[in-house]
């Protein structure tokens, strides 16, 4: 007996329905970039223009907000893949007393309100008398970083058999030959997908950053400022949508490149 497997009318119009409604705000991002109106939002435009695509770029406040976002997000990733990976791999490859306690620990961060994470990173800095720079923004953000590379990188390295890495140092290999001809390749993918993941929530992070970050601005708390005591509206939506082009495209990359997880050398089944 043949069954039909065509969805009905009314999960499709549903399905749709919560497409526009995810995607519409999105869509009037990129509109108003292109207004021709200056200090409200007029729908439908009066008109559209190129013109806000070179007054931003003319914006040296915009692009030291961009230059300080770009900063800390790569420094935070690269401390990120360094610890999340060595964790990961303690966690995934070793029998301990505490194993799963630290697990906890470490998934904990991305659990909280981010709001808890900048509170109690504030009163730490006060508390030891830190003064506020790029650097407490990038501890802030690495609390929440090391856990995506961490979940990508463990997941990863529970699908690798054991069995290569014994072989591996059976056959001669030291611990730097064994990571780089064995562990490597087989998590490189989930390295650099979590590491892309990372960067795109680094990139636009306000909670955590608004506690961390002092008199600095990054280019999402510059947005936010220019929202509440804006000077040139259409600018803060080209800010906007260069911000969604930068994020979905890392998180797009990250997807394709862990669906090929599956198919890790070795994998335990």
């Amino acid at each position: 007996m043949h069954s039909d497997t065509k969805a009905p009318l009314a999960l499709k119009l549903s399905a749709i329905g919560g497409l526009i409604f995810l995607l519409a705000p999105i869509a009037l991002i990129f509109l108003y970039a292109f207004t021709t109106e200056e200090k409200s939002y007029q729908f439908p435009p009066p008109g559209l223009t190129l013109k806000w695509l070179g007054v931003t770029l003319g914006r040296g406040d915009v692009w030291q907000a961009l230059g300080l976002s770009l900063k800390v997000a790569a420094i935070s990733t690269t401390i990120a893949l360094v610890l999340g990976t060595l964790t990961a791999a303690a966690v995934a490859r070793s029998r301990f007393f505490g194993r799963e306690a630290i697990s906890l620990l470490v998934i904990l961060p991305i659990a909280l309100p981010g709001i808890i994470t900048g509170i109690s990173l504030r009163s730490a800095f006060a508390l030891l008398d830190i003064p506020f720079s790029t650097w407490t923004i990038v501890l802030g953000h690495a609390t929440f970083c090391i856990v995506v590379v961490y979940n990508n990188a463990v997941a990863r390295f529970r699908r690798t058999s054991g069995s290569l890495i014994d072989a591996a140092m059976d056959l001669g290999a030291d611990g730097v030959q064994t990571f780089r001809l064995v562990i490597l390749p087989n998590i490189g993918t989930a390295l650099l997908a979590g590491g892309m993941l990372a960067f795109a929530l680094s990139f636009d992070e306000v909670i955590v950053t608004t506690f961390t970050a002092g008199n600095q601005s990054t280019l999402p708390i510059w947005m936010l400022e220019e929202l509440v005591r804006p000077r040139q509206r259409p600018v803060t939506n080209v800010v906007a949508m260069a911000v969604v082009l930068v994020t979905v495209l890392p998180i797009l990359a990250a997807y394709y490149l862990t669906k090929d997880g599956e198919n890790t050398a070795g994998s335990e089944k």
